[in-house]
């Protein structure tokens, strides 16, 4: 996996993010609308992002005038992508290669399947970008 490439705007919001939550962050990404910011956070990191009742994520929401959404990063492909997709429940991950493409085949409950790909699919375009930048997965497909 290459470095990640941020630019000055996600590396002021991560200084931002971890100034005031304590929490190592791995990455950042400015949602296409810029209404929302996701920051990955290293494991283990995940209860001091929130902090306690979310106050960390409340406040750092405030601050930046935008939603914000924390996700728990993993080596672990497979954890990774049920950390992506919470608060969905994850029953399985398998991860393939074929045609020299990674491919994650996600089962989901059927009744989460729409909350999983969201409105238009814009909730699966953010998990596709999300794990393409972390482990190299470039195709979901959510059963």
């Amino acid at each position: 996996m290459e470095a990640l490439k941020l630019s000055a705007r996600e590396i002021n919001y991560i200084a931002l993010f971890e100034s005031m939550t304590g929490a190592v962050t791995k990455d950042c990404i400015i949602d296409e609308d810029g209404k929302k910011i996701i920051f990955v956070v290293k494991k283990g990191d995940i209860g001091i992002a929130i902090g306690r009742k979310g106050v960390n994520a409340q406040r750092v929401s405030r601050a930046l005038g935008k939603r914000i959404e924390i996700i728990e990063y993993s080596d672990d492909p497979e954890e990774f992508v049920a950390n992506v997709l919470h608060p969905v429940k994850v029953k399985n991950v398998e991860i393939e290669v074929k045609d020299s493409k990674k491919i994650a085949r996600v089962k989901v409950d059927p009744q989460q399947k729409p909350q999983a790909i969201g409105r238009r699919g814009k909730n699966l375009a953010r998990i596709k970008n999300i794990l393409k930048r972390h482990h190299g997965i470039d195709e979901v497909i959510i059963i």
